[in-house]
């Protein structure tokens, strides 16, 4: 597929852009050429495009750009596209930025941290309009079979056994605009999403796959949690378990859960970038850190680091006393 055409499927089908609307492409440098495929895809669209390019040869950001926030402080689009690369170390300058662009709800954000062309060529945003609507139909069906679950386990063979209440907090999807809540969204798309209740989540994470901000796992990263928050971490590899546990400590809520997700894309792949990495079909992962904009959630950390493992069985518990297994080791339950 085309990368305009593929960015031009996600503005139409995932942020329902429409023509005569106004949309400002945030781009890194570095990512010019997916930068200018969103470009090509707005204007097949009859959008209003604006392409910002940031420069990315300094250390890493905290904070946004003078020049940048002098733009979000002028005439506001209707959609914002961020293409950014994605590396833990700047994931605050990221929610700061985001908070910008939604601030009031009244934009469509979509957020592409390490977001990459072959993305859109060849990976999870390579997607049809039709397959583009069977996701967002398979999401909304999933949500309806989660509704009025008020705990949740989860377990996978490499020893992850986790439980966490949900108990006021909804299931959502990024893959379909709510256009009451306004939350900002990721592209690619492709997960069923919840923010647990803070102090509730118990046990074991063993992440055997990928890490936000570092990427695949040769060895898993094993976390101890109580009462919400990590307690301990364990890694053979020490760079890898310095990095966690830096992110970790940002700040006092970094440490406590955020998120947790299932991940439902089909052409999504376990690939260097977190972003596509954590929608591959039939995975779950859980964040620490932040989910302010998430409904119920109460983390405002400056930080939010995702934990991704595989072939993990779900099971939720009703407010009824029903139990209903969602997922059992990485296949979803029809």
């Amino acid at each position: 597929m085309l990368g305009d055409e593929a960015a031009e499927n996600a503005m139409s089908c995932v942020l329902e852009a429409v023509r005569g609307e106004r949309v400002a492409i945030i781009c890194d440098d570095n990512k010019l050429d997916v930068g200018h495929s969103f470009s090509k895809g707005a204007l097949g669209l009859g959008l209003w495009t604006r392409l910002v390019v940031l420069d990315t040869s300094g250390p890493f950001r905290k904070r946004v750009p003078s020049h940048l926030l002098e733009i979000l402080s002028g005439q506001k689009p209707d959609l914002y596209i961020n293409l950014l690369r994605g590396v833990g170390e700047e994931t605050p300058f990221r929610i700061k930025l985001i908070h910008l662009e939604t601030r009031g709800k009244k934009a469509r954000l979509g957020h592409c941290p390490g977001v990459n062309l072959e993305m859109l060529t060849n990976g999870a945003l390579a997607m049809s309009v039709k397959e583009h609507k069977s996701m967002q139909h398979f999401a909304r069906s999933l949500i309806r079979k989660l509704g009025q679950t008020i705990r949740v386990e989860v377990t996978s063979p490499s020893g992850t056994d986790l439980t966490f209440s949900t108990e006021g907090r909804p299931f959502f999807t990024d893959t379909i605009v709510d256009w009451k809540e306004m939350k900002w969204m990721n592209l690619p798309t492709g997960e069923v999403i919840v923010a647990p209740v803070e102090n509730s989540l118990e046990g074991k994470l063993v992440c055997n796959l990928a890490v936000g901000g570092i990427g695949p796992l040769e060895k898993p990263v094993e976390l101890s949690v109580e009462r919400g928050a990590v307690t301990a971490i364990v890694a053979e590899s020490g760079e890898v378990k310095a990095r966690v546990k830096k992110a970790l400590e940002t700040d006092e809520w970094a440490k406590v859960v955020g998120e947790f997700a299932l991940g439902i894309n089909r052409k999504a792949r376990l690939k260097e970038e977190f972003l596509e990495a954590e929608k591959v079909l039939g995975t779950t992962h859980v964040a620490f850190g932040n989910n302010l904009d998430m409904t119920g959630g109460k983390n405002p950390s400056s930080n939010h680091t995702d934990f991704l493992f595989s072939n993990p069985t779900v099971r939720a518990m009703k407010k009824s006393g029903e139990t209903i297994v969602i997922l059992k080791d990485g296949e979803f339950i029809k």
